[in-house]
């Protein structure tokens, strides 16, 4: 499912025009953005939680070169899903 098809899904399901839908999921999309960026957790019971997760710097290599390379530490958003959605996919 595209982002077209999840607001034609919300419209329908909520009873909203498209571009009502497609304005609630950007808002949502920019709050949950922003949430993280200040590192905060973001959950919906029942649906899951998005958080930051703390990657360390670590050593790699290059494949070409087989040069031994530093990759510095990263923050990378994750989600774990919640009960409810696990349950729903099973």
């Amino acid at each position: 499912m595209n982002k077209a098809e999840l607001v034609d899904a919300i419209a329908e399901r909520a009873e909203v025009s498209k571009i009502m839908a497609g304005n609630v999921l950007d808002a949502v999309i920019v709050a949950i953005t922003s949430a993280l960026e200040r590192e905060e957790d973001v959950t919906l019971v029942g649906f899951g939680s998005f958080y930051i997760a703390k990657r360390a710097e670590r050593a790699g290599r290059n494949p070409r070169t087989g040069e031994v390379l530093k990759i510095p530490p990263a923050k990378i958003p994750k989600f774990r899903a919640g009960k409810v959605l696990k349950e729903a996919v099973q």
